[in-house]
């Protein structure tokens, strides 16, 4: 866990220096009543999380962002060069992780910190890349988004989210031996591509709905807490428009939640379908459950 220095808002536009900056995050670290951060210490959400239904990030070509890839840049007297590009990276090293302390604060890139998405800060990533981390004692991999700086503990290569690290399986341990590997979007989404194609051809024909289909459940008091804005689960991807909406109507049969068909475009010529947005992880969950266990669709959760 991460329990040094606090998320850095490099933002387009300042004129402070960001050496500057860190210095005043760590006068709020040791004052729990100043700055932008209400916690003094970082620490796990209030509840534990399942986070099995949290899909890794998804690789896509984005330019870099506006704020965050200055270099060099300083921190605590130390100088770090940001890459030109991520091609060809990989490196085996401590990853840690933070948590609710930095939840809804601005990362180094000016977007805001989702510890229960999958996303994670390097030293000298440019803003935004994408990697696979693995964690070398249990062969557990996930994909994230790098969006942030950091970490800055010396002997650690990369800072994920909370999500990020209970899947890796390190939550509790704080740390992990893992690796990181850059990945190309353009290469990964055309691999991906072809699977789906591959793979929809077997889903296409799907049955007419049930009637007798058990809706998912309504709950009076929500036993979860909520979820990110625009949460979906996608139940589906076709290269054909007729089997999307097929399956579309039956899915929509066993929920009150909107079923839509996201439409093709030039990064994922798909059609996906989606259920959403679901604003509580109880109703998502047990959403999941009814269609795995309805045999409908194996969901998974995408952010828009």
């Amino acid at each position: 866990m991460r329990t040094g220095i606090t998320r850095l808002g490099i933002m387009a536009g300042l004129s402070v220096a960001l050496s500057a900056c860190v210095n005043s995050h760590y006068e709020h670290r040791d004052n729990p009543n100043a700055g932008r951060y209400s916690e003094r210490h970082d620490s796990y959400p209030d509840a534990p999380m399942d986070v099995r239904h949290i899909e890794d990030a998804t690789p896509k070509v984005e330019p870099k962002s506006l704020s965050g890839n200055k270099s060099p840049y300083k921190v605590l007297g130390q100088t770090y060069y940001v890459l030109e590009g991520s091609k060809g990276y990989r490196e085996r090293g401590i990853a840690s992780w933070y948590g609710r302390k930095f939840h809804g604060h601005q990362t180094s890139s000016g977007e805001i910190y989702n510890m229960y998405g999958m996303t994670a800060a390097h030293k000298s990533l440019p803003l935004p890349s994408y990697v696979e981390v693995t964690n070398l004692d249990n062969g557990r991999k996930v994909i994230v988004r790098v969006n942030d700086r950091g970490p800055f503990h010396k002997g650690r290569i990369i800072d994920v989210t909370y999500s990020a690290a209970k899947k890796l399986g390190f939550v509790n341990k704080g740390t992990a031996r893992v690796e990181v590997v850059a990945i190309d979007p353009v290469a990964w989404q055309a691999q991906q591509g072809q699977y789906a194609q591959n793979t929809s051809r077997s889903t296409q024909d799907v049955n007419a709905p049930d009637a007798s289909i058990q809706r998912a459940p309504t709950p009076v008091n929500s036993a979860g807490y909520e979820l990110p804005e625009n949460t979906y689960l996608q139940v589906g991807a076709f290269s054909s428009h007729t089997a999307a909406e097929t399956l579309r109507t039956k899915v929509q049969a066993v929920t009150d939640f909107p079923v839509t068909i996201k439409p093709q475009d030039a990064s994922t010529p798909l059609f996906r379908v989606r259920i959403g947005p679901i604003a509580d992880n109880w109703r998502l969950l047990s959403l999941r459950d009814l269609l795995q266990t309805k045999k409908l669709a194996t969901p998974y959760v995408v952010y828009e």
